[in-house]
């Protein structure tokens, strides 16, 4: 969590990658969804050269897709980025069906079941909701005490129990699991607060 400071939230990369140009946005989109996509194919089974070719067309189609999709104000990124994955998906299997590269077919036709689509979006959106978490950090650390923040990160992030942060905190056991109460209700909010942002950002589009 060392980094959630310097990280692009979706929230802002929603609106930037549909601005032509913004090569910082996308290349920060890139770095975190890539990884996922290339983590996924070699999940299932994809060879090292062929894994990087599915993830640059993945994402280059991504792009394109990203461009010309219509948002909806009233839905999630999360929601949004799992229907345009979808359809790239979609599009470049039926591509590949045209025009066949010589791999393996058992590979290909495991990764066109819709087990392997499913668990490609569940990637996606495990690392958006990790991205939304992290910018909800970076907003909330600055409104609590240290020693509520700490109790919190070590309870709920590095799985401490409540004995073991009272006795390094010097607090009373029940007040941690308070602390640790409040920062978590205080994240939900704030992730709740950066999604309906993504929709009023987009309402006069």
């Amino acid at each position: 969590m060392g980094d959630a400071a310097g990280s692009v939230t979706s929230v802002t990369l929603l609106n930037r990658l549909r601005t032509h140009g913004d090569e910082e946005a996308w290349r920060a989109f890139a770095d975190r969804y890539g990884a996922k996509v290339y983590g996924w194919c070699r999940r299932w089974k994809l060879q090292e050269a062929d894994a990087r070719d599915v993830t640059q067309n993945v994402m280059l189609e991504l792009a394109r897709q990203m461009a010309a999709f219509e948002y909806r104000p009233s839905g999630s990124f999360r929601g949004w980025l799992k229907t345009v994955a979808y359809r790239v998906w979609c599009d470049f299997l039926t591509d590949r069906k045209r025009t066949p590269d010589g791999g393996s077919d058992a590979v290909w036709e495991q990764l066109a079941a819709p087990a392997a689509g499913d668990d490609l979006l569940r990637h996606l959106e495990e690392e958006c909701e990790r991205e939304l978490l992290e910018a909800a950090m970076v907003a909330v650390r600055p409104r609590v005490q240290p020693n509520t923040w700490e109790a919190f990160v070590l309870t709920a992030v590095e799985g401490k129990s409540g004995a073991e942060v009272a006795e390094q905190l010097n607090m009373k056991v029940g007040t941690v699991w308070v602390a640790r109460s409040k920062v978590k209700k205080m994240l939900q909010d704030e992730v709740r607060r950066l999604e309906g942002q993504e929709g009023a950002g987009d309402a006069g589009q």
